[in-house]
């Protein structure tokens, strides 16, 4: 497993990814993986996540943007001193690559404010030195 972590505005950002073999296909290009993310809310307030926005590289270094509302069809309310955690996946078309991106989350009092997602690797065990 290979990861993240980095706090922005009391907001911190867990990743862990993870090589999926059962669902990758490398004969056609096609390598999976998965990846955990945990926000611990460690501001005083509550937050509510709004919208997702990844750069995804792969190998070749080229890159794809990925925007929309929430995660996994939730926007998740935090409260302070909680976490939220989900799991999803990334398909590539490169044994290799990483991705990288922020969340957009509004307090109770309508401020809005991005939090980070650091750069991980998307990578086979055993291909990470």
């Amino acid at each position: 497993m290979t990861g993240s972590e980095i706090v922005t505005h009391g907001i911190r950002i867990t990743v862990m990814s993870e090589y999926n073999a059962n669902q990758s296909h490398p004969e056609h290009n096609q390598w999976l993986y998965i990846y955990t993310i945990t926000i611990n809310n460690e501001r005083s307030d509550t937050v509510q996540l709004l919208d997702r926005h990844w750069t995804i590289t792969n190998g070749n270094g080229e890159t794809e943007i990925v925007k929309g509302p929430g995660v996994i069809g939730q926007q998740p309310i935090i409260k302070a001193g909680q976490s939220f955690q989900y799991s999803s996946a990334c398909p590539l078309d490169t044994e290799l690559g990483c991705m990288h991106g922020h969340y957009t989350f509004v307090t109770n009092n309508n401020e809005k404010f991005t939090a980070d997602i650091a750069p991980f690797s998307l990578a086979q065990a055993d291909l990470v030195h």
